[in-house]
């Protein structure tokens, strides 16, 4: 069978787009939830799952390390955020402002990931030709 490396850049950026996915739900959530008892904000864990990954071996190539990831354990997890704190006094810690900076920030951060997926396929399309 031949064994190849050249996607594995794309598989990476994909988990990375699926957990901005998920961030862009869980703000989503956020913001419908702002007005709810008890309700606490939820976000996504994935940039230090991706951090700590990638920062196993120090002395390795960026390539080897990507090369070297296990994308099963490369996925992003929902959390609940700042369980004990609130901002009002029915409990609920959402602050729509902070959600609506957090969700523009995370839109750029998922066209960047998918522009860098195209990219990534345009070079291999280049490699072809």
């Amino acid at each position: 069978m031949f064994q190849s490396s050249v996607f594995d850049y794309v598989n990476v950026l994909d988990r990375a787009a699926d957990a901005s996915w998920m961030r862009n739900e869980a703000i989503g959530n956020n913001l419908s939830n702002a007005d709810t008892p008890g309700y606490k904000r939820q976000d996504v864990a994935f940039e230090d799952v991706l951090k700590n990954a990638l920062g196993r071996s120090k002395y390795r190539s960026t390539d080897a390390k990507v090369s070297g990831l296990d994308l099963k354990r490369l996925t992003g997890r929902v959390y609940t955020d700042h369980r004990e704190f609130s901002y009002r006094v029915d409990g609920n810690n959402v602050d729509p402002d902070t959600e609506g900076v957090m969700l523009a920030e995370n839109q750029l951060k998922y066209q960047g990931l998918i522009t860098s997926i195209n990219q990534e396929f345009t070079n291999l399309q280049t490699v072809m030709k």
